[in-house]
């Protein structure tokens, strides 16, 4: 069983890539820092919608188009070993997403019924629902921890359809994402307000700190969203993912607002839940009529567009069942601390 307090830091910040997990990232660390590539055996994970050897080493490729990597020279983002490598490793990831989801050809006219369908709440209990009557500040805190590789980057992997898109559905999306961003002010942008949030619980804010200490479910969730992004061929799936994410946000967030107030968090650390109640009440409309719009204008990418959602769907509801399982348990699933954080 492992212990579930955790170290208290504040912005303290980190400047060290993680550590290898196996062989697939053990190569991808090679190939971003410029050494030699040693002779890391084949690997084919049984769980390529989980594996944390995969997902570690597919999200730092992907990093490089964020905010890069310390260490790692910006043209290595080009560089055609790495991109060799992350192609392999996104092939292994898609091949488990259509074995498991499936693709197959939609109606345009079926969409708005079938995001719905995505998104509709689950009957058992939820990690939301969790959080807002029994966890504990040490799960609270970790709850944050996982958050934190989507939230501090919250909106950008969505915002690589922008120049994908044309007429009505850019405008749905340009709108969604200017409330994302704060609407103008810097102070309200949503990955500030989750910044905000983790500094009040005591965590370290700093952008990657915590990745290290993720494990393959959770990074996937992130890898999801910039798979789709970073592919146009994937923009029907991108477009599906960020509906059924604005579709599904509203009421567990009601819920986690309530859960860190009964913790002793204050209005001021609660903002960022408070904000997506009201914001994502309106974004779910934007984000359903959005996927609508894509399908009528471009009936081939309808299929997409479910497709989108329902692998959201999958890999969040994996997420939070295995948190769920862990505390249930008294245990926890972060990774040991020291296990290579950035």
């Amino acid at each position: 069983m492992r212990d579930l307090t955790l170290e208290r830091t504040v912005d303290v910040g980190v400047e060290a890539l993680p550590t290898a997990r196996g062989p697939l990232s053990a190569r991808m660390l090679d190939l971003l820092t410029d050494r030699s590539v040693g002779g890391h055996p084949a690997r084919v994970p049984e769980d390529p919608l989980g594996d944390d050897d995969l997902h570690l080493a597919l999200y730092l490729a992907y990093e490089l188009s964020y905010r890069g990597l310390p260490g790692v020279r910006d043209d290595r983002e080009w560089e055609p070993a790495v991109l060799g490598a992350r192609r392999d490793l996104e092939e292994t990831f898609e091949a488990g997403l259509r074995q498991t989801i499936g693709r197959e050809s939609v109606d345009p006219r079926d969409v708005p019924d079938l995001l719905r369908e995505i998104a509709t709440p689950p009957e058992t209990d939820s990690l939301s629902a969790f959080i807002e009557r029994e966890a504990t500040l040490d799960q609270a805190r970790e709850f944050l921890m996982h958050r934190s590789a989507y939230q501090l980057k919250e909106a950008d992997p969505h915002s690589w359809v922008i120049p994908r898109l044309d007429g009505a559905a850019k405008t749905a999306v340009m709108e969604i994402q200017y409330d994302e961003y704060g609407s103008g002010d810097p102070a309200w942008m949503h990955s500030e307000l989750f910044r905000t949030t983790m500094i009040a619980a005591g965590l370290d804010g700093s952008y990657g700190a915590y990745v290290g200490r993720l494990p393959g479910p959770t990074l996937a969730t992130v890898n999801l969203i910039t798979l789709f992004g970073v592919h146009r061929r994937w923009r029907g799936a991108l477009v599906g993912h960020l509906a059924a994410f604005e579709m599904t946000s509203s009421l567990p967030n009601r819920a986690y607002a309530q859960g860190f107030r009964r913790l002793g968090f204050d209005d001021a650390a609660v903002r960022f839940f408070d904000e997506h109640v009201e914001a994502d009440s309106v974004h779910e409309v934007l984000a359903g009529d959005l996927a609508a719009v894509l399908a009528a204008e471009e009936p081939e990418l309808a299929g997409d567009v479910v497709f989108g959602a329902a692998a959201m769907a999958l890999l969040e509801g994996g997420f939070a069942d295995g948190l769920l399982r862990a505390w249930r348990a008294g245990d926890s699933t972060l990774l040991p601390a020291g296990s290579g954080l950035w």
